[in-house]
C-alpha cells in the first residue's frame, strides 16, 4: 500500500509540474529529483518486506552500523532538498553531496567486510542467503541517496 502512495504522490508532482507548476527550476530537473526521491522509500520498504520474510534466520545480527550510515545518508539528501532553496550556496550542496559520497563509500567498505565475513564458511548456508539479501538492499538504499545527491548537486550546479 505505501508504494502506491508513494507512487500516486510522484504522478501528483509530475501533473502539477505540467498543469501549474511555475518554478526557476526545468520541470524535467524537477521529475529527475522526484524520480531519486521515490526509489529511497520504495527500496527501504523492500528491505523491510525481506527483513520480516528473513528474521527468523537473522535475528542474531546487529545491523546498526548500516542503520547508522542510513540515517546519515538519508539526513543528508533532507539537508540538500532543503538547500534547494538557497541555490545560490553553491559550496553548501558539495559539501553535503562530498559528505554523502563519503557516506556511500563506507558503505560499500563495510559491505565488502560483511560478505568476506559471510563468505568465511562459518554460516549457515539458508542465513548466508538471507544476509546476503539484506546487506545488498541496504547498501542499495544508500545508493539511492547518493543517486539523489547527485541529481540536487547537477540541479544546483546547472542553475548557479
Amino acid at each position: 500500500m505505501p508504494r502506491r502512495k508513494e507512487k500516486r504522490i510522484a504522478q501528483e508532482i509530475n501533473e502539477q509540474l505540467v498543469n501549474t507548476f511555475i518554478t526557476g527550476l526545468e520541470r524535467e530537473d524537477i521529475e529527475a529529483l522526484s524520480t531519486a526521491l521515490y526509489k529511497i522509500p520504495k527500496a527501504t520498504e523492500k528491505f523491510a518486506e525481506h527483513f520480516i520474510m528473513g528474521s527468523p534466520h537473522v535475528r542474531d545480527v546487529d545491523f546498526t552500523r548500516q542503520v547508522g550510515m542510513l540515517e546519515q545518508a538519508t539526513d543528508t539528501v533532507l539537508a540538500m532538498v532543503k538547500q534547494l532553496r538557497r541555490i545560490q550556496e553553491l559550496e553548501k550542496i558539495k559539501d553535503l553531496n562530498d559528505r554523502l559520497q563519503y557516506i556511500e563509500g563506507e558503505a560499500d567498505k563495510l559491505m565488502l567486510d560483511l560478505l568476506r565475513d559471510l563468505y568465511s564458511g562459518r554460516h549457515e548456508s539458508l542465513k548466508v542467503i538471507v544476509l546476503k539479501d539484506l546487506y545488498e538492499l541496504l547498501e542499495r538504499i544508500i545508493d539511492r541517496c547518493r543517486d539523489a545527491g547527485n541529481v540536487i548537486n547537477h540541479i544546483v550546479l546547472k542553475n548557479s
